[in-house]
């Protein structure tokens, strides 16, 4: 896989050349950690995570701790007494992993919390990128950090329309 990325990043720079395109890369990775508001929002997004950690495992010892209980104390329970206390340990249990779902999941507070506090900067930052490559006259700018993404791409060297054309989707 990388090995044909490459291949594509190699084809693609000697067709750039070919057409006198002007491309250039920056570090994603550099930049960031230059502004002091984005090392600000990362700590307190590390703060945020360690916090929801704490309650994480503080409601998991609480659920060890019934099923300790509940070990120790089985042999003077009847069956039905056992059966509700394994019922009350997995809705417990179950009550941690939705918590920990609701905090770390895809769409859950830490994302939210880091697309408040890191998206306004991205948004600054790719803002900025953009107005200088129109300012300088580039048609791409790449980001070195995170393997071969573009940043930038010049609107004049979009061809989607032209392939919709030819594809009988979209008409000129």
């Amino acid at each position: 896989m990388k090995k044909g990325l490459l291949i594509l990043a190699a084809l693609f720079m000697v067709s750039a050349a070919s057409y006198a395109q002007k491309f250039c890369f920056v570090d994603m990775e550099v930049i960031l950690s230059k502004i002091p508001t984005y090392a600000d929002a990362q700590k307190e997004l590390d703060r945020t995570s360690q916090g929801f950690q704490k309650e994480i495992e503080a409601k998991r010892k609480a659920v060890d701790d019934m099923f300790k209980q509940y070990q120790s104390e089985q042999v003077l329970m009847t069956d039905q007494m056992k059966q509700q206390k394994m019922k009350e340990i997995e809705a417990a249990e179950k009550e941690v992993k939705d918590l920990q779902k609701k905090k770390f999941g895809p769409d859950g507070d830490l994302f939210q919390k880091r697309k408040e506090l890191i998206k306004p900067i991205q948004d600054k930052v790719y803002d900025e990128i953009t107005k200088y490559a129109q300012a300088k006259g580039y048609d791409f700018i790449f980001d070195k950090s995170s393997g071969p993404s573009m940043l930038y791409a010049s609107e004049k060297l979009n061809k989607s329309d032209d392939i919709l054309f030819n594809m009988g989707i979209q008409k000129k």
